[in-house]
C-alpha cells in the first residue's frame, strides 16, 4: 500500500493565522505588565494633590515590524510634563531649584525583569 499527497500553492494564510495568534498572545502579555507598570508607577510617584500618581497611562504599540508597550503621564501644567520635573528636578520662578527624584527607574524595573523572563519564555516556548 503507497500513501501519497499532493499539494498546490504555499501556506500564506496559516502562516498569517500562526502570526496573529502569536502576537495576540504577545499583545496579552504586554497588556498585563503596562497595567503592573502603571500600578508600579503610580505607587512610586510622590505626592502632593495625587495628580501626577494618577495620572499614568500605557500604550501598546504594533507598526507590524516591533511592538512595544510605553508608559506615560498625562499631567501636564505650561506644556511641561509634571513627572519628568519629579524625576529630573527644575528650575523655580525665583531663582532657585527643586532637586530631582529617580522614583521612576526604580518602580519600573521590576515590571521589566518580570516581563522580558516572562515574554522569553513566550518566545522560546513556540
Amino acid at each position: 500500500m503507497k500513501i501519497s499527497f499532493e499539494t498546490r500553492g504555499n501556506f500564506k494564510h496559516i502562516e498569517e493565522f500562526f502570526q496573529k495568534m502569536k502576537d495576540h498572545r504577545l499583545v496579552k502579555t504586554l497588556d498585563k505588565y503596562g497595567k503592573a507598570g502603571v500600578d508600579a508607577l503610580a505607587s512610586a510617584t510622590p505626592v502632593d494633590t495625587g495628580l501626577t500618581a494618577s495620572s499614568w497611562g500605557y500604550e501598546i504599540h504594533d507598526d507590524g515590524n516591533t511592538i512595544g508597550v510605553y508608559w506615560t503621564n498625562s499631567n501636564v501644567n505650561n506644556g511641561v510634563n509634571i513627572a519628568v520635573l519629579l524625576q529630573y528636578g527644575h528650575g523655580t520662578g525665583t531663582g532657585g531649584y527643586v532637586q530631582g527624584r529617580d522614583y521612576i527607574n526604580p518602580a519600573i524595573q521590576p515590571v521589566f525583569d518580570a516581563m522580558a523572563d516572562d515574554i522569553w519564555k513566550e518566545v522560546t516556548s513556540s
